[in-house]
C-alpha cells in the first residue's frame, strides 16, 4: 500500500541525516498516516480513509464534504 494521504496526497519525503563529520545518509520522512472512519451523513454510511493527522484535524474543523471540496476530491474516488 502506498504511504500517501487519500485526501491531500501527502507522501514521503527524502532527507539527509547529517553526522558530526558532515557525512550525509539518505532516509525517508514518512507522513503520519492513520486509518480513520468518518461518518458521511449525506450517504448515511461510514467511510474508512487513510489520512494524515493534519487532515484529521482539518476534517474535524470543516467537515468531510467541505474538506473534500477544498482538495478537489470526490467520495467516489476514495471508496
Amino acid at each position: 500500500m502506498a504511504k500517501r494521504c487519500m485526501i491531500s496526497g501527502k507522501s514521503p519525503l527524502v532527507a539527509n541525516a547529517v553526522s558530526h563529520s558532515n557525512h550525509k545518509t539518505k532516509y525517508r520522512q514518512n507522513p503520519n498516516l492513520q486509518w480513520k472512519r468518518f461518518w458521511l451523513a449525506e450517504e448515511n454510511r461510514w467511510v474508512r480513509l487513510r489520512v494524515s493527522t493534519k487532515m484529521i484535524k482539518t476534517i474535524n474543523k470543516f467537515g468531510l464534504l467541505d474538506t473534500l471540496r477544498r482538495y478537489n476530491t470526490t467520495v467516489a474516488a476514495l471508496v
